[in-house]
């Protein structure tokens, strides 16, 4: 079955990125703030993905996306400070900033006004009920049922 974030390509790529900051951090000697900063980042993308696709509203959707969008910014600035310090080699940091740019080319897509990202509703529906008012029409009368109550929409 799997939650809706799950099927976005940004969040699998941020996913690997993770992976790879933790199998990088784990043979890390030193530089602890880089190190715990490189962590706390890429953890916050796919956190952040995950729980802005949750939101109901765009705003708070895109919100959530802009942050994940500077965690990634953030990361690139990291593995810079490691490069320069001689912990993280040209060829790492270069083939991992390829990816970084990908998720932030994503989440800037993601995060621009009137564009979201929607689950497949008919995973959620039981029943249909064919005219379009808000009740469920259990007791078999709709025409008494559709002056009852004004449509929504």
């Amino acid at each position: 079955m799997g939650f809706g974030h799950e099927k976005l390509d940004v969040y699998r790529a941020a996913i690997e990125y993770v992976g790879w900051a933790y199998a990088f951090c784990e043979n890390l000697k030193g530089h602890r703030n880089a190190k715990d900063q490189l962590l706390r980042a890429s953890q916050a993308i796919p956190l952040n993905i995950a729980e802005g696709n949750g939101k109901a509203t765009v705003g708070d959707r895109r919100r959530y996306f802009e942050i994940a969008r500077g965690s990634a910014l953030e990361c690139g600035a990291v593995q810079d400070v490691l490069h320069v310090c001689g912990a993280l080699s040209g060829e790492d940091n270069k083939s991992r900033k390829a990816l970084l740019d990908r998720i932030v080319a994503m989440l800037t897509k993601l995060g621009q006004r009137g564009y979201t990202v929607h689950e497949e509703q008919t995973q959620y529906i039981a029943g249909i009920d064919s005219d379009s008012d808000c009740d469920p029409d259990t007791d078999g009368n709709r025409e008494q049922s559709k002056k009852k109550h004004t449509p929504l929409l």
